[in-house]
């Protein structure tokens, strides 16, 4: 029987990691404090191998349609056949004895949106390219783990009596579809029967698959498992960002899981359930009102690029004796995703900040598709709207900034006065509070130098999310750079030092309160402290934030040169003396 969940989401037996977008808030939360709190501390102020092998056989192509563009939106759950259990054609055939079966050239099934290679060896898949997105290694992006010694994707997991064989590494009988869109296997050894059969559609990722087992007649248990990891194995830590995951129709929830050992099993009236990767998901679609049981594995294994061990996802599903679910797998693109059932589009998570991160990707995509038809241009044209907006409140911050320019002689004054306060004179006290009476007097606020980086970060959150989740910007070039998502490939990366350059000659024309030697040599470091967290973050992250630096130097230059800032500077000055005659 499945075992039970060592550890995963949602368990709090198990301490959770922070999340890197609560890491990154904290990261700039402390910074902000750092920049506030210094000038008081200044003086200023593995399972055994298959017993049997497949010999090298001669490739079986089903015939290629024709190259057409796959349509807009993938078919909708209602133009699907009927899934009730009564309605189902496909039954396992009355063999009364064994039928021994040989291994069969693979049978392949090649559109212009996947390229999927079957073996009758276990009635499984052997591989299963997306030829419309490619990994690290600029190849058609593999989603099986090839390398796989537990099992092929679509085997089959017992969760209760097992077959007198291993019908996973047996041979079936492969029969292919007329149309070359479909294959069936089945395999008797005159006790267990298994009948399975998958299929497609030429322009579409959604699929069709079916599987029963009986034992001596009688109908056994059975769950499809795709095991060994999915995803993109040609990126650093593939199984860092996978996992199992189902949507509860009861509690109106995604959930997701990962395991450190074992099994766990849950059992509901699920949408979908299955497993994605950041990019992409492999996901069993039941029919309505239906129980589905999900099996969720913790396995070990290589990956075809590394000898090395990770700790990868698997899972198994069924409907019920005899299983029958749409199937896709494909990218999480939300559009694609939404047609084929709307709650399938919570696989792509945009974290806490959803409601922000969300809206700045569907406005981004817009943009891409219906105007500019470049990401990196798009990202700029939001970026530049985002500052626009926001321009009324960081001109009340520019204004603030002035006057408390223009306060510095009355602070050099007060600190001229406790000039030899220690840090732990009581006195020291009442310097601080003179120091903040005349800022309170003149409507400063202390805080203002913070301000502009505090309004950036739910956005660059934001942002960060839609660069990890999004596959639309997956392998989107701008100008030198090849992929948005991810940094910059070369050894010394362009972007981050444009935006370091940015940083320090956006710090010159903003205007300093003070000119604390201490203070100013650490606040030259704050670029260089920003330049070193964004030189490995997606390139597209530090795009935003370059744009954003521009177009606020450009502001910064065009409040400087109104009469605004010389008002705000004059009314701070303290009244002239007026000269007594005597």
């Amino acid at each position: 029987m499945a075992g039970t969940a060592n550890g995963g989401k949602g368990d709090p037996s198990q301490p959770k990691e922070m999340s890197m977008e609560v890491r990154l808030l904290l990261a700039f939360l402390l910074m902000g404090a750092v920049m506030f709190v210094t000038p008081y501390f200044f003086k200023t102020v593995s399972p055994p191998v298959p017993p049997k092998k497949t010999p090298a056989p001669v490739t079986q192509v089903a015939s290629k349609p024709p190259e057409a563009e796959p349509s807009a939106a993938e078919p909708s759950a209602a133009e699907t056949p009927p899934a009730a259990k009564a309605a189902r054609s496909s039954r396992i055939p009355p063999e009364a004895a064994a039928t021994p079966q040989h291994a069969q050239p693979p049978f392949v099934i090649e559109t212009n949106l996947y390229r999927i290679v079957f073996t009758n060896h276990g009635a499984a898949v052997e591989s299963w390219q997306l030829k419309k997105y490619k990994g690290n290694d600029n190849k058609p992006l593999e989603l099986t783990n090839t390398a796989t010694r537990i099992g092929r994707p679509f085997s089959l997991y017992f969760p209760g009596t097992q077959p007198a064989t291993d019908v996973n590494w047996e041979y079936y009988a492969q029969e292919p579809d007329a149309d070359g869109m479909g294959v069936t296997y089945t395999y008797t050894d005159g006790h267990t029967r298994v009948h399975k059969v998958f299929k497609f559609q030429k322009n579409s990722y959604l699929a069709q698959i079916s599987s029963e087992v009986t034992l001596d007649g009688k109908p056994l248990t059975n769950l499809i498992a795709w095991r060994g990891g999915f995803g993109d194995f040609t990126v650093g830590s593939p199984s860092s960002a996978e996992s199992s995951l189902h949507f509860d129709l009861a509690n109106n929830k995604l959930v997701e899981q990962r395991l450190k050992s074992g099994t766990a099993s849950v059992t509901g009236d699920f949408s979908f359930a299955g497993l994605a990767d950041k990019y992409f998901a492999a996901v069993f679609l039941p029919a309505a009102n239906t129980q589905t049981e999900m099996v969720t594995f913790a396995d070990t294994e290589r990956t075809p690029l590394e000898e090395k061990n990770y700790p990868f996802v698997g899972a198994a599903v069924s409907d019920g004796p005899e299983n029958r679910f749409r199937l896709y797998v494909g990218p999480k693109d939300v559009n694609l995703l939404k047609s084929i059932d709307p709650k399938l589009e919570q696989v792509v998570d945009f974290g806490w900040l959803s409601f922000l991160a969300k809206p700045l990707f569907l406005i981004v995509n817009w943009f891409n598709g219906s105007y500019i038809h470049n990401f990196g241009w798009s990202i700029v044209l939001v970026t530049i709207a985002i500052n626009m907006i926001l321009f009324p409140i960081k001109l009340s911050n520019m204004k603030s900034m002035r006057k408390m320019q223009a306060l510095k002689p009355q602070i050099d004054t007060i600190n001229a006065k406790y000039k030899n306060v220690g840090l732990r004179d009581p006195k020291k006290a009442e310097q601080n509070q003179e120091v903040m009476d005349l800022y309170k007097r003149n409507g400063v606020n202390p805080m203002g130098g913070c301000f502009p980086m505090l309004i950036q970060i739910p956005f660059f959150i934001a942002f960060y999310k839609v660069f990890t989740v999004s596959v639309e910007m997956r392998g989107a070039s701008w100008l030198w750079v090849p992929d948005l998502s991810q940094a910059e490939p070369w050894p010394i990366k362009v972007l981050p030092i444009i935006m370091i350059a940015s940083q320090f000659y956006m710090q010159k024309m903003t205007p300093q309160p003070t000119q604390d030697p201490s203070q100013a040599k650490m606040m030259k470091l704050m670029p260089l402290i920003f330049g070193f967290m964004f030189y490995n973050f997606p390139s597209g992250l530090v795009l935003y934030y370059l744009t954003s630096n521009l177009v606020s130097m450009g502001q910064q230059w065009f409040f400087n040169h109104t009469e605004t800032a010389q008002e705000v500077a004059r009314s701070v000055e303290p009244p002239k003396k007026k000269n007594v005659r005597k």
